[in-house]
């Protein structure tokens, strides 16, 4: 029953879990963290709500380099979300969906598979990639105007540890133009550490604040070389130039932009950062990753290079049904700097179009859920029975 189908998109940044009669999952930091203040405990999943002060927070990550690689903390945090303190309800028989990064390693697919049967007991396992669900969702948002057999799209995922392009013609992954760009939310905060921490104030062990800083703040110049001469113009730069005050995590667990002549009670005590051009030249990395040595082309390059590998055929499809998911496309501007860019790279009589959900983050695992509910899911499942039959192996076989 789709009731008992568990549904995880098991981001490296974030899992996305939920029972599939749910309208909504919970968001999991997929991670396990230590804070200065409380040295005895760790912090797992959304426990870090309990932290009063989140300050040198020390993140144990279960992704490394986008790949699931540490199990042992992969398995905390699931024994965290499979129980009453977090989603309410166990995997023992129940049938999971679950993703796994793009050209995943077969040892990693291995090992996952194994987990899931031998230590928490699973009835049957579906898995996919973040993107196949994203797909499934734009079509089953269509009303039956695409269906998977004529599905033409791009999805562009803005994640943790990277960037993925991922084309589908006629509902099935160009695997030869898949496309990876290794900048995403971690390095867009790892580089904002940096640029602070050398022109304002140390913030290197802040990871935690300053990724908040970079949510609150930054944002996508559609043209940089013009933004950049915010500093050669005085109203320019007051357009720009913000303070951002830090929390002090006794009034204010989370930091915010002072507005000028609104100040609030104890703000002049208060120690603040200020930015500039720090709020567009960091999410500029996406579109240029070698402003920091990363020898790679940014999204709209790499939009391009994939189209090449698909029929030119679907070409005019592709680009009219581009669906851009992941944390990191929130960023003001995107959109239309996205739009800009690839709009002068490809032929003048394609059109370029965009498709932007309201919930980026959610969108795979409201695919999940629809994929759970579909009259066929039982034949996609790989069981219990087959795993003491087959292995691990045998789920290549499907």
């Amino acid at each position: 029953m789709a009731s008992a189908v568990v549904v995880l998109d098991n981001g490296a940044y974030t899992a996305k879990v939920g029972v599939a009669n749910q309208e909504e999952p919970r968001v999991v930091p997929n991670c396990i963290m230590k804070a200065k203040s409380e040295r005895r405990r760790a912090f797992v999943g959304n426990q870090i709500e309990d932290c009063l002060d989140t300050s040198a927070l020390f993140y144990i990550l279960a992704f490394q380099r986008g790949y699931l690689l540490n199990w042992e903390t992969q398995k905390t945090v699931w024994d965290y979300i499979f129980s009453k303190e977090g989603i309410g309800c166990s995997l023992d028989n129940r049938s999971i969906v679950v993703t796994e990064p793009q050209m995943n390693f077969p040892s990693v697919q291995e090992a996952m598979l194994e987990m899931l049967f031998e230590q928490f007991d699973v009835a049957g396992v579906y898995k996919t990639t973040a993107a196949d669900l994203a797909a499934f969702n734009y079509v089953a948002d269509s009303k039956e105007r695409i269906t998977m057999q004529t599905l033409n799209c791009i999805i562009i995922d803005v994640g943790y540890s990277f960037t993925h392009i991922v084309p589908f013609v006629l509902g099935r992954r160009v695997l030869e133009g898949i496309r990876r760009i290794d900048v995403g939310g971690k390095a867009l905060t790892n580089h904002l550490k940096e640029l602070i921490s050398y022109r304002q104030l140390n913030m290197m062990d802040e990871s935690h604040v300053v990724n908040q800083i970079k949510e609150d703040v930054c944002f996508v110049a559609e043209d940089f070389k013009e933004a950049m001469r915010v500093h050669q113009c005085e109203q320019k730069r007051k357009e720009v130039a913000v303070d951002y005050v830090l929390p002090d995590f006794t009034t204010n667990k989370r930091g915010y932009v002072r507005i000028p002549g609104q100040p609030r009670m104890d703000e002049e005590t208060m120690q603040t950062v200020p930015l500039c051009n720090e709020r567009f030249t960091v999410p500029e990395l996406l579109f240029n990753p070698s402003n920091i040595g990363i020898k790679q082309v940014g999204i709209p390059e790499a939009v391009v290079d994939c189209l090449k590998a698909c029929p030119w055929r679907a070409h005019r499809e592709l680009l009219l049904n581009i669906l851009i998911v992941g944390g990191s496309a929130q960023f003001p501007g995107f959109l239309p700097r996205l739009k800009k860019d690839l709009r002068a790279l490809v032929p003048h009589d394609l059109e370029v179009s965009y498709i932007c959900p309201k919930d980026p983050v959610r969108y795979a695992w409201y695919g999940g859920r629809k994929v759970a509910k579909s009259a066929n899911f039982e034949e996609l499942v790989y069981t219990r029975d087959e795993y003491e039959e087959f292995g691990v192996h045998g789920i290549n076989r499907r």
